[in-house]
C-alpha cells in the first residue's frame, strides 16, 4: 500500500517506466509543487474547439487560488535557482529564465541565517479555508515523499477537503476493477476493498461515475470494461492512443560549488525553450532536487533504537543531520519537452506468459520523440558545462535508450468527435453519456511543462458541464 506506483513498459531496451501517486491526493502526494499554466500556444491544435487558453484562464486562476500558488521569495532563493539564474545568463537567454509558481506555503521570515534554519520549529502553522492545520516551508527538501509539516498544498488539504466539508465520503484502499451499465441509466462501479491483507469485493451505483485514476488508471478501467468484461460499449477506437511522457528527462550534472540539491523547493525555477526557436525543439529545463533520504531515516530514528534513545540522537546530532548534503555537488537539471505523443496503451501479456490476467502494456517507439529527448540533454549538457559542472547523462539513456516519466498524459484523449478522442470538451466518454474522465488521460497533446495545473483546471471546466 505504498504511495508510489512504478510501472514498467515496453522491455529492458527503448522501455519506459512511469512513475505516479498511489493514494488520497494522488500524484499530488509525489509532485514537486509546481502549477504552471500550458503555454497559449499549446492550444492552437490538436484540442477540442471549446478549450482555448482564454476559456481555461478562470479555471487556473481557481486553482491557482484554491492551491495558493505562489513563486519562491527571492531571499529564500536556492542555489539550484541561482545557478540556473546563472546558466541562462551564461548562454546568452537570460530573459528564458523564471522562477515557476508552486503550491507552496512559505513564510516571509524564514530564512538560512536561522538557527537549525531546516528544523521543524521554524514553521508557522495556521487553518486554511478548508478547517486543515498546515505548515510553511522550511526548505527540508522532502516535497517528493511528503511535507511533514504540511506547507504543500496536496489535493487532501484542499480540494478533497472541501468535497468532504460539503459531505462527500473518500474511501481509501479500494481498487477499482471495472464498471457496468445499470438497467434504467447509470453505472456499477465494482472494486475490491484492501483490508488486513485480504481483498473484499463490493460495488456502488450511481447516475454519473466520474474517473480521476490518471493517464494509466483510467486508460486501464475503461479497456477492462471494453476488452476483459465487456460490461461497456460504444468506445472510441482511440481509446489508449496517443499517450505521451511529456517529454521528461533529469541530466545531473558534478560541480565544484555547493549546489545542496537536497535542501529547498525540489523545484524553484525554469529555463524557457518551448517557442522552439532554439534547436527546433520545444522544451522546458527546471532545476531539480532530491529528498535526503539518509537524513531522514536518521532523523526519524531507527526502528531498534526505542523513542527516549532516539530523542537523545536527535538532541546530540539532529542539527547536524539537517545540515548535512551528501550530495551538496550535484546539480539534477530537470526538462520536460513536446514529444511524439504517439504511445498507445492496450491489454495483454508479455510473450513468455500463456496465463493470468491480462495486465496494462504500452506499444511505445521512441523515433518521434528521441529528437527532443537529445535537445534537452544537449542544453543540459550546455548549460551544465557554462557554469563549471561535468553533466553526466544516465547510462539508462545514453546505452539502453530507456525513460523515466512522472507526468503521463494522454490514453482517454479529448476531441471534437468520437472518431479522434475517447472524450468530449465536458470529459463524457463518447458513447456512454454519464460516464466521464477528468484527469490527465484527457489531454490530446504533450503540452511540454508540468501538467498538474492544467489537469486541475479541465476538471473546474467538467465540473461547471455536469448534468
Amino acid at each position: 500500500n505504498g504511495w508510489m506506483d512504478f510501472r514498467f513498459f515496453s522491455g529492458f531496451l527503448k522501455g519506459m517506466t512511469v512513475i505516479q501517486g498511489a493514494g488520497v491526493g494522488g500524484g499530488s502526494l509525489i509532485y514537486a509543487n509546481v502549477s504552471v499554466e500550458a503555454k497559449e500556444a499549446c492550444f492552437d491544435s490538436g484540442w477540442p474547439k471549446e478549450i482555448t487558453y482564454a476559456k481555461l484562464k478562470p479555471h487556473y486562476d481557481r486553482v491557482g487560488k484554491m492551491l495558493n500558488v505562489q513563486t519562491i521569495p527571492l531571499p529564500q532563493a536556492t542555489n539550484r535557482f541561482k545557478l540556473m539564474e546563472k546558466g541562462a545568463r551564461a548562454i546568452g537567454v537570460p530573459e528564458r529564465f523564471r522562477p515557476v509558481p508552486l503550491a507552496v506555503n512559505f513564510s516571509e521570515t524564514w530564512n538560512k541565517d536561522l538557527d537549525d534554519c531546516y528544523n521543524p520549529i521554524h514553521s508557522k502553522t495556521f487553518t486554511n479555508p478548508q478547517g486543515k492545520e498546515q505548515g510553511t516551508c522550511i526548505h527540508c527538501g522532502n516535497c517528493d515523499i511528503g511535507c511533514s509539516v504540511q506547507a504543500k498544498n496536496t489535493l487532501d488539504l484542499n480540494y478533497l477537503a472541501r468535497a468532504q466539508n460539503l459531505g462527500a465520503e473518500i474511501r481509501p484502499l479500494h481498487m477499482v476493477e471495472y464498471i457496468s451499465s445499470e438497467k434504467g441509466g447509470g453505472y456499477r462501479v465494482h472494486f475490491q476493498r484492501l483490508e488486513n491483507g485480504q481483498k473484499i469485493s463490493g460495488s456502488e451505483s450511481a447516475k454519473i461515475v466520474i474517473l480521476a485514476a490518471g493517464s494509466l488508471g483510467s486508460t486501464e478501467i475503461l479497456l477492462r470494461c471494453r476488452d476483459v468484461y465487456k460490461s461497456l460499449k460504444g468506445f472510441s477506437r482511440m481509446l489508449g492512443e496517443r499517450w505521451s511522457s511529456n517529454g521528461d528527462f533529469l541530466t545531473p550534472a558534478l560541480h565544484k560549488e555547493d549546489i545542496a540539491p537536497t535542501q529547498g523547493p525540489t523545484i524553484t525555477c525554469a529555463i524557457d525553450f518551448l517557442d522552439g526557436k532554439t534547436s527546433g525543439h520545444k522544451f522546458f529545463i527546471e532545476d531539480g532536487g532530491f529528498p535526503d533520504l539518509l537524513g531522514n531515516f536518521l532523523e526519524k530514528g531507527s526502528n531498534f533504537l526505542d523513542k527516549s534513545k532516539q530523542k537523545l540522537v536527535m538532541r546530540i546530532f539532529g542539527k547536524a543531520i539537517r545540515a548535512r548534503d551528501p550530495l551538496k555537488n550535484i546539480m539534477p537539471w530537470f526538462a520536460q519537452g513536446i514529444d511524439g505523443g504517439d504511445g498507445r496503451f492496450y491489454l495483454g501479456r508479455a510473450w513468455w506468459k500463456f496465463w493470468g490476467k491480462r495486465e496494462l502494456m504500452l506499444d511505445w517507439k521512441l523515433k518521434n520523440s528521441e529528437g527532443v529527448i537529445k535537445a534537452i540533454v544537449a542544453m543540459h549538457e550546455k548549460l551544465s558545462r557554462a557554469t563549471g559542472g561535468e553533466p553526466l547523462v544516465p547510462p539508462t539513456w545514453k546505452y539502453f535508450r530507456d525513460l523515466i516519466t512522472p507526468h503521463p498524459l494522454g490514453g482517454c484523449r479529448m476531441a471534437d468527435s468520437i472518431e479522434e478522442g475517447v472524450v468530449d470538451h465536458k470529459g463524457e466518454v463518447y458513447g456512454n453519456p454519464g460516464l466521464y474522465v477528468a484527469d490527465g488521460a484527457i489531454i490530446p497533446v504533450p503540452i511540454g511543462l508540468n501538467p498538474s495545473r492544467t489537469i486541475a483546471a479541465l476538471a473546474e471546466h467538467i465540473s461547471e458541464h455536469l448534468v
